[in-house]
């Protein structure tokens, strides 16, 4: 159970503080806070945890315990850095009605984002796929679900900038700390 609550949590923070959160209040504010955009956020939030998951399957037989760890210190720094320096690009002016086109969107966006990386880092690390997978896919969905019943009130009620820069320093934190205690300095 550690693999699902670890992913969990670090999914959640890395989402809630992202850029994917305000384009996704932003789809919401302009389409309406129906369900097609949660259920395309679930449904991507699963394939993309599951891919990554299975890519940490994959790497798992051809890396040390060592390497497993700093692997993980690595991809926590890689989100500390994506949350303080990656913003939202301007919104749409008139963004596509489209599910297909807004699934392909949000999928892709999903797949390279620093979530993902994490769910890769810690199935790894715990050698439990399905339940890092799972994990991963909750913790993202839960914190793009609030985006989209927030709509475009999110921008105007959170400090994205402030909340991106504070959630930053607790994966930069734990990253340095694995990183060193990886390189046997701790």
């Amino acid at each position: 159970m550690p693999a699902f609550f670890l992913t969990l949590m670090a999914c959640l923070v890395v989402t809630l503080a992202g850029r994917e959160q305000v384009r996704t209040a932003r789809l919401s504010g302009a389409l309406g806070k129906g369900g097609i955009l949660l259920a395309i956020i679930w449904a991507s939030a699963i394939a993309t945890s599951a891919i990554a998951a299975w890519a940490g399957t994959l790497l798992a037989p051809m890396l040390a315990p060592q390497t497993k760890q700093m692997f993980v210190a690595i991809a926590l720094l890689l989100s500390a850095l994506e949350l303080a320096f990656l913003r939202a690009g301007p919104a749409p002016r008139e963004p596509t009605r489209s599910a297909g086109a807004i699934a392909i969107v949000i999928f892709a966006a999903q797949l390279t984002d620093a979530a993902r990386f994490l769910v890769v880092a810690l199935t790894l690390q715990t050698g439990e796929p399905v339940l890092a997978a799972a994990g991963g896919a909750i913790g993202s969905a839960l914190a793009l679900t609030a985006a989209v019943m927030a709509g475009s009130e999110w921008e105007a009620r959170v400090p994205q900038k402030l909340l991106s820069y504070g959630l930053a320093g607790v994966p930069a934190l734990i990253a340095i700390i694995l990183g060193l205690s990886a390189r046997g300095i701790l």
